[in-house]
């Protein structure tokens, strides 16, 4: 699985200057990519971003990570010293991952993906026959 680098999504700017609202940022969340012998586990970083707000979706072997953060203290905000951002991240799939047994966890900010090894990409032992 290769990282695919692919521009954040372009925001467009308008013609005249706009103060009053801010654009949406995207950072690459950190992940950690990790080998079993039945597949790939992915952990993602997505601090602040919950299910409602969380896209994993595969298109063209290309996997997409897209999520929103958003504060989950209700009220107005008085003061803030930092600003939630938006992650986005994009990696390119082989032929050896299973793309329809994909499955996707999320608990306490960090995304758990599990991608399965196809059969043919499996390991498997081969019978010898006596002549």
């Amino acid at each position: 699985m290769a990282e695919k680098t692919v521009a954040t999504p372009d925001i467009q700017q308008p013609t005249t200057t706009e103060h009053t609202r801010n654009h949406d940022r995207y950072v690459a969340p950190p992940v950690d990519i990790y080998e079993t012998r039945d597949g790939l586990v992915v952990l993602a970083d997505v601090p602040g971003v919950a299910k409602e707000a969380l896209d994993v979706r595969v298109d063209n072997n290309v996997l997409t990570i897209r999520g929103h953060a958003r504060h989950v203290v209700p009220g107005e905000v008085t003061y803030r010293e930092y600003e939630l951002v938006n992650f986005f991240r994009q990696f390119e799939l082989s032929d050896q991952v299973d793309q329809g047994r994909i499955s996707a966890d999320l608990k306490s900010g960090v995304l758990t993906l599990n991608l399965p090894k196809a059969e043919e990409a499996k390991p498997r032992q081969i019978e010898v026959r006596v002549a």
